[in-house]
C-alpha cells in the first residue's frame, strides 16, 4: 500500500509555506520533497511514509534557511472593512507564534493546520504519543493565555 500523493500534497505545501513564508519557494520545496520521496523507494514503508515525507520537507526548509535568510511581506491581505483590526490581530498571532520554540510551533502546524495524527508527530520528534499530546495541549494553553493577555491591553 503506497502513500496517496494527491491526498498529502496540500498538507506538505502548507507545512512548507508556513515555514518559508513564500509561495513559490514553498511550491518548489514541496515538489522537491515529493520527488525525493518517489526517487528513493527503498526508504518507503507502509507505516513510515507520511513521517518520511514530512522529514524530507522539513529538512529542505531548514536547508533553505541555512543558505539564505529572507523576510517578505504576505501576498494576500484581507479585504474586509476592518483592515486595521484584522492586520493587528494577524500580527499579534504571528508574533505569539514566532515567540514559541521552533519545535512547539512546528508541532502546532502539523497537528492543527495539516491534521497530522499524533502518532506521526510523536515519531517525527522521537517522543511518545502521550508526550506529544501533552506538549501540544500545553502549547495551545500558553498561546491562548498570551493572546488573551494582549487583547486586554
Amino acid at each position: 500500500m503506497a502513500l496517496d500523493i494527491s491526498e498529502h500534497y496540500d498538507k506538505i505545501y502548507r507545512y512548507c509555506f508556513v515555514r518559508v513564508r513564500n509561495r513559490e519557494l514553498a511550491e518548489d520545496i514541496t515538489q522537491d520533497a515529493f520527488l525525493r520521496y518517489i526517487e528513493h523507494p527503498q526508504y518507503q514503508s507502509v507505516n513510515k511514509s507520511l513521517q518520511l515525507l514530512y522529514t524530507i520537507a522539513g529538512n529542505l526548509c531548514t536547508d533553505h534557511f541555512r543558505k539564505k535568510q529572507s523576510t517578505e511581506l504576505p501576498e494576500d491581505l484581507p479585504e474586509d472593512s476592518d483592515l486595521e483590526s484584522s492586520v493587528l490581530s494577524s500580527l499579534t498571532l504571528k508574533q505569539a507564534l514566532a515567540d514559541l520554540p521552533d519545535t512547539d510551533r512546528e508541532m502546532l502546524l502539523l497537528r492543527y493546520m495539516n491534521d497530522v495524527p499524533i502518532g506521526v508527530i510523536a515519531d517525527l520528534f522521537g517522543i511518545s504519543r502521550f508526550a506529544a499530546s501533552r506538549k501540544l495541549r500545553r502549547t495551545v494553553t500558553e498561546l491562548r493565555e498570551k493572546l488573551g493577555e494582549e487583547e486586554q491591553i
